[in-house]
């Protein structure tokens, strides 16, 4: 089973992301904007992105600030899920641990492109592995993701899951104790490939309750956007009610929402037709007022909306926003906030 790195898109890593670094060095007592030269982003910043070069010089100026040449393991061993964004939501989302990994692989480059990871099964270990753009973006990027990665594993599980190996492709470093406190394996260095081996056993592991706030956060820009949705006859707002409560988990399927309200695609197909609906139809108008509903949010970045609206590739919900309303979510949203700033003088 082998999942395929998804379109190159230039790479870029989420706000959100990078302040696991801020919040690391305040930790530490550090007045972080003054280590790092340039100001803290929000902690909603969904909006704003840094390229990887970006983030690699800020790694090493805090690394040097603290003498830490592992310091992208110990900033990576804070992650959590507010660190990724609209990802965390759809993480935290998941039915179990193979639904949360497969789309952490098919979002992971909406909310962050650095060096995409894909995974297979090869014998008794599930294998995570990075593409070979992992080579060019220096050991402390390469820390931070990898204990990133398994330390977000533990926690989604409430587990202390360990890897059954953890690949570098750096030459191995003269401290080995922080890599091996952190991961609790094996460790190879100057290795083929940027990979975690983990036993199989973690599919099967129940995923841990989801975090409140982020759970609470969603459900309400959920109903918010639920909300705005124009109404008609009973069965057609239930069936929007359910495509909406859906998208986050991937594009619904009519048999799905079928299900969901105890009757067969046909049946449900048919009763739609009679009162001049389509399941296609609910679904693209369901889709439009809530991407607009996303849009009228700053928080949130144009990636993000449309993996919020089920979406794994943002061209995609480019081309359906211009087909449903004649102009793409960037010129709407620029327009929608220009003519908001006319209104308020």
């Amino acid at each position: 089973m082998t999942i395929q790195a998804m379109q190159k898109t230039p790479p870029a890593i989420p706000g959100t992301y990078v302040r696991m670094l801020f919040d690391y060095l305040e930790g530490q007592g550090c007045a972080a904007e003054a280590v790092l030269g340039e100001p803290a982003p929000a902690a909603d910043a969904g909006g704003l992105s840094y390229s990887v070069g970006r983030w690699q010089t800020l790694l090493e100026r805090a690394a040097q600030h603290l003498d830490d040449p592992a310091l992208g393991l110990r900033v990576g061993a804070t992650i959590s899920p507010a660190h990724l964004g609209a990802l965390g939501y759809v993480l935290l989302a998941s039915s179990g641990v193979p639904a949360a990994l497969e789309r952490y692989v098919r979002y992971q480059r909406l909310v962050h492109d650095v060096s995409p990871v894909g995974y297979r099964l090869d014998g008794n270990a599930l294998v995570l592995e990075w593409s070979a753009e992992s080579r060019g973006v220096g050991l402390l990027v390469n820390q931070c993701g990898m204990a990133a990665l398994v330390q977000f594993a533990r926690d989604i599980t409430g587990s202390g899951v360990t890897p059954l190996a953890v690949h570098f492709v750096e030459p191995q470093p003269a401290d080995m104790a922080p890599y091996a406190a952190l991961f609790r394996c094996p460790l190879v260095f100057a290795a083929d490939a940027t990979r975690i081996d983990f036993a199989v056993s973690l599919l099967s592991l129940p995923l841990r309750q989801p975090d409140p706030a982020l759970v609470a956060m969603l459900e309400s820009q959920v109903q918010h956007r639920l909300a705005s949705l124009p109404q008609k006859d009973d069965l057609a707002q239930l069936v929007r009610r359910h495509i909406a409560s859906s998208l986050i988990q991937g594009e619904p399927l009519l048999d799905q929402i079928a299900g969901e309200l105890n009757m067969s695609g046909r049946t449900l197909r048919r009763k739609l037709e009679q009162g001049g609906n389509t399941f296609r139809m609910l679904l693209d108008e369901t889709r439009l007022q809530m991407a607009q509903g996303y849009l009228r949010d700053k928080r949130l970045a144009l990636p993000e909306v449309a993996l919020l609206l089920g979406y794994s590739e943002q061209s995609a919900f480019n081309r359906a926003f211009l087909r449903w309303s004649g102009d793409t979510p960037s010129s709407w949203r620029r327009k929608m906030f220009i003519g908001l700033a006319i209104t308020e003088r």
